[in-house]
């Protein structure tokens, strides 16, 4: 491991943004590409909201989502592991609830896909849970570390042919 966040927040909608922002900004020092940052935004952006509109049943319930994360740098790139985890109800089946077209809240227009965008999204994926206690989403994406030159390194580079 070279690099840790750990961030705990309420499980709450207007955090799902705020969520997604803080890993990406903690991915970049693997130099992600634009579509790999877009694959872990949208991965953690679906774990996120499945926490809050799956985990909390009641309003008394503490409402909160711890998201961890740690990088392995490699000689280009690395991967960045991703640990998402709530204190709800947990998930009874949950090969069921990562069947696609899945949800328990069919009549509130949700489309069951959260967990299948997570796995179509990112390397690795996994979710355990336990009735009463919660649930845990583990993901891994793989970084090639070949994202576009920055501006300053284009500059740098233009002056140095040009010398």
């Amino acid at each position: 491991m070279d690099n840790y966040m750990k961030l705990e927040i309420a499980a709450i909608s207007k955090n799902e943004g705020f969520a997604r922002s803080a890993v990406a900004a903690f991915a970049l020092e693997l130099n992600p590409s634009l579509t790999e940052l877009s694959d872990v935004k949208t991965a953690v952006s679906e774990a996120v909201t499945n926490s809050v509109v799956h985990a909390y049943k009641h309003k008394d319930d503490e409402r909160k989502i711890v998201i961890e994360c740690h990088t392995e740098r490699a000689e280009s790139g690395g991967v960045l592991h991703i640990q998402i985890t709530d204190f709800g109800v947990g998930i009874l089946d949950i090969d069921k609830a990562i069947t696609p077209f899945y949800t328990t809240l069919a009549g509130e227009e949700r489309s069951g896909m959260g967990f299948t965008i997570m796995q179509t999204f990112m390397d690795e994926f996994s979710v355990e849970s336990e009735g009463g206690k919660g649930t845990v989403v583990r993901m891994q994406k793989r970084i090639t570390g070949n994202a576009a030159p920055t501006y300053a390194e284009c500059e740098r580079e233009r002056k140095e042919v040009h010398a």
